[in-house]
């Protein structure tokens, strides 16, 4: 901007001091209060326009600043550049006021505004836009979402009653095209199927998804490190994008989704008022249809319709969409319990038993289960319902691993290889418990005693204990230990009792065990 002119009395003054008195420039500059380049340049202007000392007298202020400082000639007329194509052109990628000035002067040549004048055209018809479009956004840059706070209704066939459920809104920052569908609630669950649909009605994914902070989408709500939930950050990252929320109570983060939830409701809403929809469906199906005619409608300013600025800027940067799609998964955290399970929606799983008392993160879909540890995935299993519990044997300490591995038929058949009369007993044992699993230890207990008696006492053991009608391990451990099994089944033992109840622990519990008692 140029310097503001000297009143031309001051300008006399500087013709006067010059010419009359002979002063050098300084001089002049400090009688006058000005600077020394002041000075020449007026001296200078006045040479060119032939004026000297004393002034003519019919030169009066008006003149005089007319024959010092004559009008710029006028140019000719400049061609006026397409202000509404460059803020369209400024939307891809790379492209520049610099780069688009080149290509209008290339056109246009001489004819054409210089670089500053073109630039400050622009602005001043950017200015004029609403305030949410003056943010320049890339194509294929940035994705909007967001609710609705006025919401639609639906009717309850049975009742009667009116139902409210949700309008989400998606709009693509570029060319302004927008998606909006109806759902039940604000819920994970229907925030990552909103996401699924709006995707695949655009065509593909922006490279950054800009969300309020929703409590479902957001788990730590802040200005500056805000939490993404772990499932939408996890869906945002199998579309190659990254969630950026706006900053709490700052609407103009996400200006675009703001206008156009306004528009939604008075475009789409307010031309339902007076419908009635019984189901959700059939309220998209309506809103769809709407949302086909805002789409293609030329917008008032920019002369163009949304569809057609996404199929000429957004759509060709846009993300392709995987081949598979997203399957929504939700996470916990869970600890490894002693019996090395975790549980996972009522269900257990196991995990390796040395994680037993640790923290680890469960993910679980409708079809999958996968168990992590500090990031890494150790096992996945099938999404089950029950509320039972599924075990793998590489997950069991080896104790455990091997009393796993029996089973009631392989007991039966392992003591009928000792003789009938154990085969019988462990029969007994298995049938005696509410579940055979309880009775897996007593018949194992057999086994050992069969190792430390041999198979020919045992079996002669479990004989007289089937004589008295006490199936158990301890009837037949106190017989061995008692050696009771030496004696003929028809002669009755003197302490019969001991023999016959489990209940009841005999002399021989009072006494130090003998070697053979310890095996």
């Amino acid at each position: 901007m140029g310097a503001e002119r000297l009143p031309m009395r001051r300008v006399r003054d500087v013709l006067r001091l010059k010419y009359e008195a002979g002063l050098s420039h300084r001089k002049i500059a400090r009688a006058c209060g000005m600077g020394v380049g002041t000075v020449s340049e007026y001296l200078e202007r006045a040479r060119r326009a032939g004026l000297g000392w004393p002034v003519p007298a019919e030169l009066d202020d008006a003149a005089l600043e007319a024959r010092v400082f004559p009008a710029a000639p006028v140019s000719r007329e400049r061609v006026l550049p397409a202000l509404a194509e460059i803020h369209q052109e400024l939307k891809e990628v790379g492209v520049t006021l610099h780069l688009l000035w080149e290509e209008y002067r290339q056109v246009h040549g001489e004819g054409g505004y210089g670089y500053s004048q073109y630039c400050e055209l622009y602005r001043r018809w950017a200015g004029r836009l609403q305030p949410s479009m003056r943010q320049l956004h890339r194509a294929g840059e940035k994705l909007f979402v967001d609710f609705s706070g006025k919401r639609p209704n639906i009717v309850d066939r049975k009742t009667g009653e009116l139902i409210a459920v949700e309008l989400f809104v998606g709009v693509l920052g570029a060319s302004c095209y927008t998606y909006a569908e109806a759902t039940a609630s604000q819920k994970l669950h229907d925030w990552v199927g909103a996401h699924e649909r709006m995707l695949d009605y655009f065509g593909g994914s922006a490279a950054v998804w800009v969300p309020d902070q929703l409590k479902d989408a957001i788990a730590q709500p802040c200005r500056y490190e805000p939490g993404v939930n772990r499932t939408y950050q996890e869906m945002a990252s199998h579309y190659g994008a990254v969630v950026i929320p706006a900053r709490p109570r700052k609407p103009r983060d996400k200006a675009k989704v703001e206008t156009m939830v306004l528009v939604a409701q008075r475009w789409i809403l307010a031309r339902l008022r007076k419908r009635t929809f019984f189901e959700l469906g059939e309220l998209n199906a309506a809103i769809w249809e709407l949302l086909e005619q805002l789409n293609t409608r030329l917008m008032q300013k920019l002369k163009v319709s949304r569809r057609q600025l996404w199929e000429r800027v957004d759509r060709p940067a846009l993300k392709a969409l995987p081949a598979s799609r997203y399957e929504a998964g939700e996470w916990s955290p869970c600890r490894v319990n002693i019996d090395y399970h975790v549980e996972v929606a009522r269900h257990l799983y196991s995990v390796p038993y040395q994680l037993v008392g640790q923290l680890l993160e469960a993910r679980y879909t409708s079809t999958i289960v996968e168990i992590y540890n500090k990031g890494r995935r150790l096992e996945s299993y099938p999404r089950r319902y029950d509320r039972g519990a599924t075990t793998r044997a590489e997950h069991m300490p080896s104790s455990h691993r091997a009393h796993a591995e029996w089973t009631p038929s392989r007991l039966v058949h392992w003591a009928e290889k000792t003789g009938p009369a154990c085969g019988r007993i462990v029969t007994g044992i298995l049938k005696s418990r509410p579940h055979p699993e309880q009775g897996y230890r007593a018949c194992l207990g057999l086994m050992r005693l069969g190792k430390c008696y041999g198979a020919g006492r045992l079996e002669a053991a479990c004989e007289r204990a089937e004589h008295l009608r006490s199936y158990s391990y301890r009837t037949v451990m106190n017989i061995l230990a008692s050696s009771q099994d030496r004696l003929p089944l028809d002669e009755e033992p003197h302490d019969a009792a001991t023999a016959a109840h489990d209940n009841i622990r005999g002399g021989s519990y009072y006494t130090a065990p003998t070697k053979e008692e310890e095996c």
